[in-house]
C-alpha cells in the first residue's frame, strides 16, 4: 500500500499564482511559529527523556494510522505513525496523561505488540490527523447475525408464553428458527439455551434465573439443519461430529451487543449444543444492589476500601462470583485508582479498567500474566480465578506488597477457602496476614411480585427454618423475635404471564462474609485448620451463614423458604 506522503515532498510544475505580498509573510510568519514550537517540544521531549519526532516530515502507512481509530486518536492526540508484525510506534502531545498510559497498555494487549511513545508537537498531530481523511472508506462487516430491531420485536410480540414458542417453531425455515429461539431466550432473559438432540426429537431448553425449563421440542428430521446452521455462524467445522468444539457469533441490537459463546458436544443421538448469552449491558450492577444485608455490607465495604489484601468469593459455577467481582471494581473505579483485571475469559468490558485475557495456546497463564500486572504499578488487581500454586501465592505476595487483589475459589462456602489454599500448598504464616474477607455465595430466585401470595408452611418445613435460625448472633435473633409462639409471614409466587407462570423474576445474592481475626490467624497458622473448624470460629465471631441470610430474605418477602433451602443446603 502506498505511503502518504506530505506536502513538502510533492512537487509542482507550475508555481502559485496570485499570492498577495501580505499572504506571502503570513506564511512565512507561521512557518517561524511552527518551527519554534517544534523546537520548544523537542526541548520538552529530552527534559522527559522521551524521543521525539516531527511527522510533517515523515511518511505515514495507511496500515499504521488505521490501528488506533480516528475518534481515539482525536480524544488521546495520539497517532500510531509506524508498525511492525511485532512493534508500533506511538506519538502523541501529551506523554504524561494517564488516559494516553491506559490505553496504551490495553493497545499493547489487544493487539500483541510492544509499543514505543514518541513526543510530538501539535503542528504534528493536525498534520498527521488530516490523513485520516484521505484513509478509503471501508464498509461495516457484521461477523456474526444481525437481527433488526423490528425482526426482534416481530417475533417476540407473538411471543407470549413458551406454548407461543413451540408452536411459532414449528411454523419457520431452519435459518428462521435460530433468530426465533434467540428472540424468545432475550425476551424471557435466559442466560443459556440447551439445543440437545433426543431419541425421537430435538429439546430446547432455556436456563432462567439459574434453573433449566423445557420450552420447546423440534422434530428429529430438522436436526442436520439445525445443527449445521449453528456450526456455520459459529465459526466451528461442519464435518466433525465425533469431537467437542467451541465457537461464538454476535448478534447486534439497537444500542447493544449480544456475544454467544457456542458448545457443541458429541452424545449418543447426535451432538449437544449449548449457547451462553452475553449482553454487553447486562454488567452494571452496582455494589448496593448485590443483595448484602447491613452487617455484611457494612463489613464488606470497609475491606474493598482498604489499600491492600486479598478479598475472595467462593461458590461453584453460577453463584454469581463474577458478578460481585465487577460489583466491587465498579464500586473501586475511580480516575485515581489503577484497576487492571486477569479473566478467563473476559465476559464483559468495564469501562477505565484494563482487562487483559488468559490464553494458554500462548502461555499467557494466570500465573505468568499476574507477574506482568504487578509490573504495570495497579492499584487493585482482579484475578479471574485461583486454580493452583503458584498463582495463589504470587497473588498472597500482591496482597502483602501493597495491593488489594480480589479473585474467586472454587469451595462450597467461606469456611472453606482456607482450607482450600493450605491443600494447594499455600504457606500458612504468609496467608494468614493476607487475607482480609473471604465471601461465600448463591443465588436465589426472588418471587414474581405480580403474582405474589402469603402461604402457610408445612410444621416439618417450619421447624427447619426455626433450627437454622436459632443459630443467629443475639442482636439479630431479637431483631426477628424468635421465641416459641414466633409466627412470622412467608410468601411464594402463583405462577402469572409476567413470569412465564414460574412464580419467579429474577435473582438476589445470599452471601456470608467470614473476616480474618486473631482466632481465625492463630488457626491458619497451626497448618491443622477443618471447614468444620473454620466455620464454627466464624459463627462464634458472629457471622450469619448463607442459609440464615437467605432465610431473613424470605421473611422480607423476597424469596421463598423453599428456594434457600434448594441452593443453601
Amino acid at each position: 500500500m502506498p505511503l502518504f506522503k506530505p506536502k513538502s515532498q510533492v512537487s509542482s510544475s507550475s508555481p502559485v499564482s496570485g499570492d498577495s505580498a501580505a499572504e506571502k509573510l503570513q506564511e512565512r510568519l507561521k512557518n517561524i511559529k511552527d518551527k519554534e514550537q517544534e523546537e520548544e517540544t523537542a526541548r520538552r521531549a529530552f527534559t522527559l527523556g522521551l524521543p521525539y519526532i516531527n511527522l510533517t516530515a515523515f511518511p505515514i502507512a495507511p496500515e499504521a494510522l488505521v490501528m488506533i481509530s480516528q475518534e481515539d486518536a482525536r480524544q488521546h492526540q495520539l497517532i500510531c505513525f509506524y508498525k511492525t508484525d511485532r512493534e508500533a510506534k506511538l506519538a502523541t502531545t501529551n506523554p504524561e496523561s494517564h488516559a494516553v498510559a491506559d490505553f496504551r497498555a490495553s493497545f499493547e494487549q489487544a493487539h500483541d505488540l510492544k509499543t514505543e511513545l514518541y513526543f510530538i508537537s501539535a503542528v504534528s498531530f493536525n498534520f498527521a490527523y488530516k490523513l485520516y481523511a484521505a484513509l478509503p472508506k471501508v464498509s461495516k462487516i457484521i461477523q456474526g447475525i444481525e437481527i433488526k430491531e423490528e425482526d426482534l420485536k416481530k417475533y417476540q410480540a407473538r411471543l407470549t408464553n413458551f406454548q407461543d414458542l413451540n408452536r411459532e417453531i414449528q411454523k419457520v425455515s431452519t435459518s428462521d428458527l435460530l433468530t426465533l429461539v434467540i428472540a424468545s431466550a432475550v425476551k424471557s432473559q435466559s442466560s443459556d439455551i440447551h439445543v440437545e438432540a433426543e431419541e425421537t426429537d430435538i429439546k430446547i431448553r432455556f436456563r432462567i434465573d439459574g434453573v433449566l425449563i423445557d420450552v420447546a421440542t423440534v422434530a428429529k428430521k430438522f436436526w442436520p439443519a439445525v445443527i449445521s446452521r449453528l456450526k456455520l455462524i459459529s465459526g466451528l467445522k461442519i464435518n466433525i461430529t465425533d469431537r467437542p468444539q467451541d465457537g461464538r457469533f454476535t448478534i447486534y441490537l439497537t444500542g447493544d451487543k449480544l456475544d454467544v459463546r457456542v458448545s457443541c458436544l458429541p452424545t449418543a443421538f447426535g451432538e449437544s449444543v449449548v449457547m451462553r448469552l452475553l449482553r454487553s449491558t447486562s454488567v452494571g450492577l452496582k455494589f448496593e444492589d448485590l443483595g448484602l444485608k447491613s452487617s455484611a455490607y457494612e463489613q464488606l465495604t470497609k475491606q474493598i476500601e482498604r489499600p491492600n489484601g486479598l478479598i475472595i468469593t467462593t461458590g461453584p459455577t453460577g453463584s454469581g462470583k463474577t458478578t460481585t467481582l465487577y460489583a466491587i471494581l465498579n464500586r473501586l473505579n475511580k480516575p485515581e485508582t489503577k484497576i487492571i483485571t486477569l479473566e478467563d475469559p473476559i465476559e464483559y468490558q468495564l469501562g477505565g479498567i484494563n482487562q487483559s485475557q488468559v490464553d494458554y495456546a500462548k502461555d499467557y497463564t494466570f500465573a505468568k500474566g499476574l507477574r506482568s500486572i504487578l509490573r504495570q504499578d495497579p492499584d487493585v488487581v482482579m484475578v479471574g480465578e485461583i486454580r493452583d500454586l503458584e498463582t495463589a501465592e504470587i497473588s498472597i505476595q500482591a496482597a502483602l506488597t501493597g495491593h488489594l487483589v480480589i479473585s474467586t475459589l472454587h469451595t462450597n462456602d467461606a469456611a472453606g477457602a482456607i482450607p482450600r489454599f493450605l491443600s494447594i500448598g499455600t504457606k500458612p504464616y504468609l496467608l494468614a496476614p493476607a487475607v482480609n474477607a473471604i465471601i461465600g455465595q448463591r443465588l436465589v430466585r426472588k418471587i414474581c411480585l405480580k403474582c405474589k401470595k402469603e402461604i402457610v408452611l408445612e410444621p416439618e418445613v417450619f421447624e427447619r427454618v426455626k433450627k437454622t435460625l436459632s443459630d443467629l448472633p443475639a442482636d439479630k435473633k431479637k431483631e426477628i423475635n424468635i421465641s416459641d409462639h414466633w409466627s412470622p409471614k412467608f410468601y411464594t409466587g402463583a405462577g402469572c404471564p409476567a413470569c412465564q407462570g414460574l412464580g419467579y423474576q429474577g435473582r438476589i445474592g445470599i452471601f456470608e462474609v467470614l473476616l480474618m481475626s486473631p482466632a481465625i490467624e492463630k488457626i491458619i497458622l497451626s497448618g491443622q485448620v477443618s471447614e468444620y473448624q473454620m466455620r464454627d470460629l466464624a459463627k462464634q465471631q458472629g457471622m450469619i451463614t448463607m442459609a440464615q441470610d437467605g432465610l431473613l430474605k424470605a421473611l422480607d418477602g423476597i424469596t421463598t423458604v423453599e428456594e434457600v433451602f434448594r441452593v443453601a443446603e
